[in-house]
């Protein structure tokens, strides 16, 4: 997979996102996609469309900021995202097979299960809005 190359000091909420608040579980950098931990450790955690554990490939948002293991993370959940990288406007934006990394569309290959970060609306932004139905492409 082709993931996007993110500027990690580029990664901004524009007007009308909605942003959470919590803890990282492990080193994340700001644009990677993350999950919730919400069994084990209450943490955010990077995500991945082809893991073996369902709650890895459910994307929670994109981190907002750098954190290690124990500090203080922002996540943008949905709305307008600054990306800090090139996208397409009318492209599809995914999770994708390497843990927190986000593809376009074309992509996403037989074995993920696809799960859609937003739609790219400039060359700068996504539209965040996260669907992941846990279906397996074959």
């Amino acid at each position: 997979m082709v993931d996007l190359v993110i500027t990690a000091a580029d990664v901004a909420t524009a007007d009308g996102g909605v942003v959470e608040h919590g803890t990282a579980g492990a080193s994340i950098t700001a644009g990677q996609v993350v999950y919730l931990d919400e069994v084990t450790t209450g943490r955010y955690l990077l995500a991945d469309t082809d893991s073996v554990t369902a709650a890895v490939r459910k994307p929670r948002g994109i981190a907002l900021n750098s954190a290690s293991d124990g500090q203080p993370l922002a996540i943008h959940k949905s709305g307008p995202l600054t990306i800090g990288a090139v996208v397409a406007a009318g492209v599809a934006y995914y999770l994708s097979g390497t843990p927190g990394g986000i593809c376009p569309v074309a992509d996403v290959a037989p074995g993920d299960y696809p799960s859609i970060i937003g739609m790219g609306i400039s060359t700068t932004q996504i539209n965040v809005s996260i669907q992941a139905p846990n279906v397996v492409l074959v």
